[in-house]
Protein backbone atom coordinates (compact mmCIF):
# COMPACT_ATOMS: atom_id res chain seq x y z
CA UNK A 1 0.00 0.00 0.00
CA UNK A 2 3.10 2.13 -1.20
CA UNK A 3 3.67 5.29 1.87
CA UNK A 4 -0.04 5.46 3.60
CA UNK A 5 0.02 2.91 6.24
CA UNK A 6 3.52 4.09 7.30
CA UNK A 7 2.26 7.76 7.12
CA UNK A 8 -0.87 7.25 9.33
CA UNK A 9 0.91 4.67 12.04
CA UNK A 10 3.82 7.75 12.40
CA UNK A 11 1.42 9.91 12.81
CA UNK A 12 -0.56 8.31 15.28
CA UNK A 13 1.83 6.82 17.13
CA UNK A 14 4.58 9.97 17.69
CA UNK A 15 2.61 13.55 16.58
CA UNK A 16 0.32 13.82 19.48
CA UNK A 17 3.35 13.59 21.67
CA UNK A 18 5.65 15.58 19.42
CA UNK A 19 3.53 18.23 18.87
CA UNK A 20 2.27 18.78 22.46
CA UNK A 21 5.74 18.64 24.08
CA UNK A 22 6.29 21.92 21.50
CA UNK A 23 3.08 23.66 22.30
CA UNK A 24 3.74 22.99 25.81
CA UNK A 25 7.00 23.54 26.23
CA UNK A 26 6.77 26.97 24.75
CA UNK A 27 3.44 27.65 26.69
CA UNK A 28 2.72 26.53 29.82
CA UNK A 29 5.71 28.16 31.09
CA UNK A 30 3.96 31.51 30.70
CA UNK A 31 2.80 33.64 33.71
CA UNK A 32 -0.65 33.88 34.66
CA UNK A 33 -0.71 36.99 35.29
CA UNK A 34 0.86 40.27 32.89
CA UNK A 35 2.25 41.72 36.78
CA UNK A 36 6.24 41.31 37.06
CA UNK A 37 6.78 39.55 39.89
CA UNK A 38 9.97 39.22 41.65
CA UNK A 39 12.53 36.10 41.32
CA UNK A 40 12.67 35.20 44.93
CA UNK A 41 8.85 35.59 45.26
CA UNK A 42 8.17 33.32 42.33
CA UNK A 43 5.62 30.09 43.13
CA UNK A 44 6.42 27.19 41.00
CA UNK A 45 5.25 24.10 40.30
CA UNK A 46 6.00 21.47 37.03
CA UNK A 47 3.98 18.50 35.67
CA UNK A 48 5.27 14.97 34.40
CA UNK A 49 4.39 15.66 30.75
CA UNK A 50 4.28 11.60 29.91
CA UNK A 51 2.23 10.92 33.05
CA UNK A 52 -0.04 13.19 31.93
CA UNK A 53 -0.53 11.92 28.31
CA UNK A 54 -0.36 8.76 29.79
CA UNK A 55 -3.27 9.04 32.09
CA UNK A 56 -5.66 11.80 30.34
CA UNK A 57 -8.39 9.76 29.49
CA UNK A 58 -9.43 12.48 26.52
CA UNK A 59 -6.60 12.00 24.73
CA UNK A 60 -6.99 7.93 25.11
CA UNK A 61 -10.51 8.28 23.81
CA UNK A 62 -9.68 10.57 20.72
CA UNK A 63 -6.49 8.14 20.17
CA UNK A 64 -9.05 5.10 19.81
CA UNK A 65 -11.06 7.00 17.32
CA UNK A 66 -7.71 7.49 15.29
CA UNK A 67 -6.82 4.34 14.90
CA UNK A 68 -10.73 3.38 13.89
CA UNK A 69 -9.74 6.05 10.95
CA UNK A 70 -6.71 5.17 9.98
CA UNK A 71 -7.76 1.41 9.90
CA UNK A 72 -10.97 2.34 7.97
CA UNK A 73 -8.43 4.58 5.68
CA UNK A 74 -6.31 1.62 5.20
CA UNK A 75 -8.84 -0.67 4.62
CA UNK A 76 -10.55 1.62 1.81
CA UNK A 77 -7.12 2.07 0.04
CA UNK A 78 -6.36 -2.09 -0.33
CA UNK A 79 -9.66 -2.18 -1.86
CA UNK A 80 -9.28 0.73 -4.44
CA UNK A 81 -5.84 -0.47 -4.97
CA UNK A 82 -6.34 -3.99 -5.17
CA UNK A 83 -9.46 -2.91 -7.79
CA UNK A 84 -7.01 -1.43 -10.20
CA UNK A 85 -4.70 -4.43 -9.83
CA UNK A 86 -6.98 -6.39 -10.93
CA UNK A 87 -7.70 -4.35 -13.81
CA UNK A 88 -3.93 -4.36 -14.72
CA UNK A 89 -4.05 -8.54 -14.15
CA UNK A 90 -6.77 -8.34 -16.50
CA UNK A 91 -5.10 -6.58 -19.07
CA UNK A 92 -1.84 -8.47 -19.15
CA UNK A 93 -4.01 -11.96 -19.85
CA UNK A 94 -5.61 -10.36 -22.94
CA UNK A 95 -2.91 -8.26 -24.27
CA UNK A 96 -2.73 -10.66 -26.84
CA UNK A 97 -6.56 -10.47 -27.95
CA UNK A 98 -6.52 -6.81 -28.46
CA UNK A 99 -5.95 -4.72 -31.64
CA UNK A 100 -3.12 -1.97 -30.68
CA UNK A 101 -6.12 0.96 -30.62
CA UNK A 102 -7.52 -1.16 -27.97
CA UNK A 103 -4.34 -1.80 -26.38
CA UNK A 104 -3.15 1.80 -26.29
CA UNK A 105 -6.62 2.88 -25.08
CA UNK A 106 -6.88 0.49 -21.63
CA UNK A 107 -2.91 1.72 -20.91
CA UNK A 108 -3.84 5.36 -20.81
CA UNK A 109 -6.99 4.56 -18.73
CA UNK A 110 -4.83 2.39 -16.13
CA UNK A 111 -2.20 5.13 -16.24
CA UNK A 112 -4.69 7.61 -15.15
CA UNK A 113 -6.71 5.40 -12.47
CA UNK A 114 -2.74 4.60 -10.80
CA UNK A 115 -2.35 8.72 -10.93
CA UNK A 116 -5.56 9.15 -9.11
CA UNK A 117 -4.86 6.08 -6.65
CA UNK A 118 -1.55 8.20 -6.00
CA UNK A 119 -3.47 11.30 -5.67
CA UNK A 120 -6.21 9.61 -3.12
CA UNK A 121 -3.46 8.36 -1.02
CA UNK A 122 -2.06 11.59 -0.71
CA UNK A 123 -5.45 13.31 0.22
CA UNK A 124 -6.03 10.51 3.02
CA UNK A 125 -2.69 11.46 4.49
CA UNK A 126 -3.47 15.17 4.48
CA UNK A 127 -7.13 14.16 5.57
CA UNK A 128 -5.87 12.48 8.49
CA UNK A 129 -2.56 15.20 9.32
CA UNK A 130 -5.90 18.06 9.68
CA UNK A 131 -7.36 15.39 12.26
CA UNK A 132 -4.32 14.81 14.19
CA UNK A 133 -3.68 18.94 14.28
CA UNK A 134 -7.31 19.71 15.50
CA UNK A 135 -6.57 16.85 17.99
CA UNK A 136 -3.19 18.37 19.34
CA UNK A 137 -5.04 21.99 19.56
CA UNK A 138 -7.83 20.90 21.50
CA UNK A 139 -5.28 18.82 23.67
CA UNK A 140 -2.89 22.06 24.20
CA UNK A 141 -5.61 24.28 24.97
CA UNK A 142 -7.27 21.68 27.45
CA UNK A 143 -4.28 21.14 29.42
CA UNK A 144 -2.91 25.00 29.20
CA UNK A 145 -6.34 25.98 30.35
CA UNK A 146 -6.87 24.04 33.07
CA UNK A 147 -2.92 24.50 34.70
CA UNK A 148 -3.93 28.90 34.08
CA UNK A 149 -7.33 28.26 36.54
CA UNK A 150 -5.26 26.18 38.74
CA UNK A 151 -2.40 28.69 38.69
CA UNK A 152 -4.82 31.21 39.41
CA UNK A 153 -6.21 28.95 42.78
CA UNK A 154 -3.11 28.19 44.11
CA UNK A 155 -0.74 31.41 43.72
CA UNK A 156 1.37 29.81 41.13
CA UNK A 157 3.55 31.87 38.67
CA UNK A 158 5.08 29.26 36.26
CA UNK A 159 3.90 25.82 35.69
CA UNK A 160 6.90 23.85 33.98
CA UNK A 161 7.20 20.42 32.14
CA UNK A 162 9.09 17.93 32.99
CA UNK A 163 10.39 14.67 31.27
CA UNK A 164 13.59 13.71 29.19
CA UNK A 165 13.00 16.33 26.37
CA UNK A 166 12.66 19.12 29.40
CA UNK A 167 15.60 21.67 30.69
CA UNK A 168 14.42 20.76 33.60
CA UNK A 169 16.78 18.38 35.43
CA UNK A 170 15.56 18.32 38.63
CA UNK A 171 12.33 19.04 41.00
CA UNK A 172 11.42 17.70 44.60
CA UNK A 173 8.44 16.24 44.78
CA UNK A 174 6.76 19.09 46.84
CA UNK A 175 6.44 21.05 43.62
CA UNK A 176 5.40 17.98 41.73
CA UNK A 177 1.38 18.68 40.88
CA UNK A 178 1.07 15.94 38.14
CA UNK A 179 -1.37 13.58 39.67
CA UNK A 180 -3.74 16.97 40.80
CA UNK A 181 -3.58 17.62 37.57
CA UNK A 182 -4.68 14.94 35.99
CA UNK A 183 -7.32 14.18 38.43
CA UNK A 184 -8.74 17.55 37.65
CA UNK A 185 -8.60 17.14 33.56
CA UNK A 186 -9.95 13.50 34.07
CA UNK A 187 -13.32 15.13 36.70
CA UNK A 188 -13.56 17.63 34.10
CA UNK A 189 -13.40 15.58 30.79
CA UNK A 190 -15.45 13.12 32.29
CA UNK A 191 -18.29 15.55 33.45
CA UNK A 192 -18.35 16.66 29.57
CA UNK A 193 -18.79 13.23 28.60
CA UNK A 194 -21.94 12.92 30.82
CA UNK A 195 -23.73 15.70 29.10
CA UNK A 196 -22.88 18.24 31.75
CA UNK A 197 -21.54 21.62 31.84
CA UNK A 198 -17.42 21.24 31.83
CA UNK A 199 -16.25 21.07 35.38
CA UNK A 200 -14.15 23.34 37.21
CA UNK A 201 -11.71 20.85 38.72
CA UNK A 202 -9.38 23.50 39.80
CA UNK A 203 -10.48 24.52 43.36
CA UNK A 204 -8.44 21.47 44.57
CA UNK A 205 -5.91 23.03 46.47
CA UNK A 206 -2.28 22.26 46.03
Amino acid sequence: MKNLSLILSSVLLVAVAVLYYLHFSSGSSRSTSSASVPVGELSIAYINSDSVLKNFDFLKDNMVVLEAKKKKMDADYRNRAQSLQNEIGAYQRNQSTLTIGQARALEEDLTKKQQNLQMYEQSLGQEFMTEQNKLNKELYERITGFLKKYGKENGLQVVLKFDSSSDMLFGVEGLDITEVVVKGLNEAYQAEKEGGVKADSTSTKK
